[in-house]
C-alpha cells in the first residue's frame, strides 16, 4: 500500500517547523520560524489559532505548569497563550548573537534537550544542550552549522541528533548522569536525496526524519537501516509529529523557504501541513519542567 500524505491545513509557511502533539488540548502546535509565529491546529474542527513572537522561534513544547516552553533566538522562554506573553527563562548562548535555537524535545524527567545553529548557516556554531533546573548544560558534542533534533529513544537511553548540511544522523548514549557518550553516525543521507531535518522516534524505536529538498520522509530501524520512505508533493519536509487519539496519525510541517518563483508555482502546497496514517504509534509528548 502506498501512503499518500494529504494536506490538512493550508498555510504557506515560510519555514514551518517543530510540530508537537499536545494531549491536553488534542491539538497540533508548531511554528513558522521566519514568520515569527506560533500556531495551534485542532484537526477535529480545523480551527487554527496563532500568536506573533518577538523573535525567530525554533520550537514549542508543553510545560507541566500549563504554559509552554519555547525556543526563541535569545533563549528559552515561558509562553502563556492566554496572555500572549513571553518570559525569558535562560539564554544559553549570550556570547553567540548570530545563533538561534532550532529544535528540541523533552525527556521523561521533564528535561529539555535542544540544539542551536548559525542563523546565517555559515559557521559551525550549533551545539546540543540539556536544560534542567533552569540552567542549560553544553553536552560537549562537536559543533555543527545546522543542528536538528534531538530525539530520544523510547527507553530514554539514546539521543539522535542531525548535522543537516553534512547529511548525517548521529546517535549518542545517554548516561544515568545525563551525559552523552558513544557518539557515532547512525545513518547518512546520500547526495541528491535532500538534507535531513527534524527527527522523531516512534513507539517501536524507529527514527523518522524529514528531508528538506528531498520530497519525503524516511523511517530507519534501530540499527540505522532505512525501512520506509513516504513521498510528498512538495520538496521541503521539515519534521513530523505523531498525533490523534491513538498517536498513529503523522502530521508533517513543510516550508517554502529557498524555493524559486517557478518552484513555488509548481508546488502550490509548499508550506502547508500534511497528515498521513503512519501505521505505527508515536510516543506521547512529555511535558517540560520550567523553573
Amino acid at each position: 500500500m502506498v501512503i499518500q500524505p494529504e494536506p490538512v491545513l493550508s498555510l504557506g509557511a515560510i519555514l514551518g517547523e517543530g510540530p508537537v502533539w499536545v494531549k491536553r488540548d488534542q491539538s497540533l502546535w508548531f511554528v513558522d520560524i521566519k514568520a515569527w509565529r506560533i500556531y495551534c491546529f485542532d484537526p477535529a474542527t480545523s480551527a487554527v489559532r496563532s500568536w506573533p513572537t518577538p523573535e525567530q522561534i525554533g520550537w514549542i513544547l508543553p510545560a507541566k505548569d500549563g504554559a509552554f516552553a519555547v525556543g526563541l533566538q535569545s533563549g528559552i522562554h515561558r509562553f502563556d497563550p492566554a496572555t500572549s506573553t513571553f518570559e525569558l527563562v535562560h539564554d544559553p548562548e549570550p556570547h553567540l548573537p548570530g545563533n538561534r535555537l532550532n529544535d528540541a524535545t523533552v525527556d521523561r524527567d521533564g528535561r529539555i534537550w535542544f540544539g542551536s545553529m548559525d542563523d546565517a548557516e555559515n559557521q559551525d556554531s550549533g551545539r546540543i544542550y540539556r536544560m534542567e533546573l533552569g540552567h542549560a548544560v553544553d553536552m560537549g558534542v562537536s559543533p555543527v552549522c545546522v543542528l536538528n533534533g534531538p530525539a530520544i529513544s523510547p527507553d530514554g537511553t539514546l539521543l539522535y541528533h542531525v548535522d543537516t548540511w553534512k547529511g548525517l544522523i548521529w546517535r549518542s548514549r545517554i548516561g544515568q548522569n545525563g551525559c552523552l557518550s558513544e557518539t557515532r553516525v547512525f545513518a547518512e543521507i546520500e547526495t541528491g536525496a535532500g538534507f535531513p531535518d527534524g527527527p522523531v522516534v516512534d513507539a517501536e524505536g524507529c527514527l523518522w526524519v524529514g528531508l528538506f529538498g528531498g520530497w519525503g520522509v524516511r523511517r530507519y530501524d534501530p540499527d540505522g537501516a532505512m525501512i520506509g520512505q513516504i513521498a510528498f508533493p512538495v520538496a521541503n519536509i521539515t519534521k513530523i509529529a505523531f498525533g490523534g487519539s491513538d498517536l498513529s496519525t503523522a502530521f508533517a510541517t513543510t516550508a517554502r523557504k529557498g524555493l524559486s518563483e517557478a518552484e513555488l508555482q509548481a508546488q502550490s502546497l509548499a508550506g502547508d501541513v500534511f497528515a498521513f496514517d503512519a501505521a505505527v504509534c508515536g510516543l506521547p509528548t512529555a511535558e517540560a519542567v520550567l523553573p
